[in-house]
């Protein structure tokens, strides 16, 4: 049917007007209006009986819900929630439960409903962690940028779960490590990323995406992995929540790593890092890549001239910084006050800028975590990036040295 430019009630309407003229029969009407007979009975009746109010939708909600909750058990459940404010849908059905055990109550979903349609639920406050934002840098070389990412879990047929960390180089598709996990853990990681730095060396840039364990809810968003890059001197980025396109050429490659790895998997999680091991092979040193001219990524990527150090370098601050070290519970002293800063970074020493009266920066090596807000008495968090860059984004101070690494 053409669209007319009217509402459903101005097409009821304009029925009923030209049916009340006694000019047309019950089918020329049905007809002129695209409509059945059926319906156009239907909307005489409603006319008569609903007078002008039928021209409107009339409510769909069905006249009786054998489900509903019972109004003596939503009453009871309400009021117990009044008698103890603090206690949860789960412990207040427990205890009506007790009371009598033959009754039938609702499920802690809709006790919660009804609790919250009551308005006797204090909403929760929301901490969104800043984010820098879609990455703009682009590879200019082998080791420049590298990707890091937990592909998604998958069951062996001995029933366990494989959660494979890859990384990979992002100029030269050079797969770097595929390492199966038998769960997503930091240590496990951080292992993974020291046989990777001690063969092929240390990348200017990590780009990874916001789960564990290279993203927290903590301050810019950083965790004890990405301290631990920082002080290496490897600046990591994130890509921005739920856009995967933003590091393509690694989720690519690990389209390509199910087909070849995951279908079927393998009997057991030895057998399945064998396999792994036997695609990094053909993937770097056999199969031309399309991107790379039909060249093999072997033959694009060389080791970085970074080699990864015996020890963590030491941290070494400007002279016009204060250097005070983060406590054991995150806090850090400023301006004889105490402010929690990450735990994360316990016994690691920050610097703190004081630009004026009401702002300080703080910054960990090179990597500037925040703003101290010294009215409101909190860190406020910007687009981390290394501090050289932050002065000149923040403010006109360029400091005299840079901060060495």
């Amino acid at each position: 049917m053409p669209w007319k430019g009217v509402t459903v009630s101005e097409q009821r309407q304009r029925f009923i007007e030209d049916h009340l003229l006694n000019y047309y029969s019950i089918s020329e009407l049905a007809e002129r209006f695209s409509i059945s007979r059926r319906t156009a009975h239907k909307w005489i009746n409603r006319y008569l009986r609903h007078g002008q109010e039928g021209y409107q939708e009339l409510s769909r909600r069905p006249h009786t819900c054998p489900w509903q909750t019972d109004e003596a058990i939503a009453a009871e459940l309400v009021k117990l929630r009044k008698a103890h404010p603090r206690w949860g849908p789960r412990k207040l059905l427990d205890l009506m439960q007790r009371r009598d055990p033959k009754r039938e109550l609702p499920s802690v979903s809709t006790a919660a409903r009804i609790i919250a349609r009551e308005g006797l639920v204090k909403p929760r406050r929301r901490y969104r962690r800043a984010h820098p934002g879609c990455p703009k840098s682009v590879a200019q070389g082998p080791n420049d940028i590298w990707a890091a990412d937990y592909k998604g879990q998958f069951r062996l047929k001995n029933g366990e779960y494989c959660f494979p960390l890859t990384v990979s180089d992002l100029c030269s598709r050079f797969v770097l490590g595929v390492d199966a996990h038998p769960t997503i853990s930091f240590e496990k990681s951080l292992a993974h990323f020291k046989v990777l730095f001690q063969e092929f060396g240390l990348p200017n840039r990590i780009r990874t995406d916001n789960g564990t364990p290279f993203a927290s809810l903590g301050l810019g968003g950083l965790s004890r992995l990405s301290y631990w890059w920082i002080r290496l001197g490897i600046h990591p980025e994130r890509i921005e929540p739920g856009h995967p396109e933003q590091n393509g050429r690694h989720e690519r490659m690990h389209k390509t790593l199910k087909d070849y790895t995951a279908r079927p998997p393998e009997q057991n999680l030895r057998q399945q890092q064998q396999r792994f091991n036997e695609f990094s092979l053909e993937y770097n040193e056999y199969r031309p890549h399309e991107a790379l001219e039909m060249r093999t990524p072997s033959e694009c990527y060389n080791s970085s001239t970074r080699s990864f150090p015996s020890r963590l370098p030491q941290v070494h601050y400007p002279d016009h910084m204060r250097v005070t070290r983060v406590q054991m519970h995150g806090d850090i002293t400023h301006m004889v006050r105490c402010k929690f800063v990450s735990q994360s970074l316990c016994d690691e020493y920050v610097g703190v800028e004081q630009m004026d009266d009401e702002m300080s920066l703080l910054c960990y090596c090179s990597y500037l975590l925040g703003r101290i807000d010294h009215r409101k008495w909190r860190i406020m968090p910007v687009k981390s990036q290394p501090l050289i860059c932050a002065y000149a984004q923040i403010s006109d101070y360029k400091p005299k040295k840079v901060l060495p690494m």
